[in-house]
């Protein structure tokens, strides 16, 4: 059985994953965008603290309903639930866009598309190399000890 992650391990995880990703969002945009870097960088921070928030409580409450080792999730199951994540913080994310960047709805929609399409490939992998990588440590800590002994 593997061992159930701490609030503080999830912090971590989110802090990681929204730094990551926030940078590459920035990058982006602007390559994608006549924003200027400066309100791109402001508009991605307060996404990627609405996001943050977000993972901890969705993750949280999707841990609660999907049990078991999540190194042993199948693909089917990692696209469901990114798409579940993706689809709940675009409902968030869209008016913040539109409102920093003074842009209309639809313009907001597509730019959020885009980056919730570039968003959803990030966390999958983030996700498995994270969950891969967390098995791994735990499974080295577990024979260290077990040697130590």
């Amino acid at each position: 059985m593997t061992e159930k992650m701490e609030a503080t391990e999830r912090v971590f995880q989110a802090v990681l994953f929204e730094v990551l990703a926030v940078s590459l969002s920035i990058l982006g945009l602007a390559l994608f965008t006549d924003h200027a870097i400066g309100a791109l960088s402001g508009t991605m921070i307060i996404v990627a603290t609405i996001a943050m928030c977000w993972n901890f409580i969705f993750n949280w409450f999707f841990d609660r309903v999907a049990t078991g080792a999540k190194e042993k999730r199948s693909l089917l199951f990692r696209v469901f639930h990114v798409i579940l994540f993706q689809g709940g913080l675009l409902i968030f994310t869209i008016p913040v866009i539109a409102y920093i960047l003074n842009v209309n709805f639809w313009q907001a929609f597509i730019m959020d598309i885009g980056v919730t399409f570039f968003i959803t490939l990030y966390a999958f992998t983030f996700n498995l190399v994270y969950d891969h990588t967390r098995a791994y440590i735990l499974r080295s800590k577990k024979s260290a000890h077990a040697v130590n002994v």
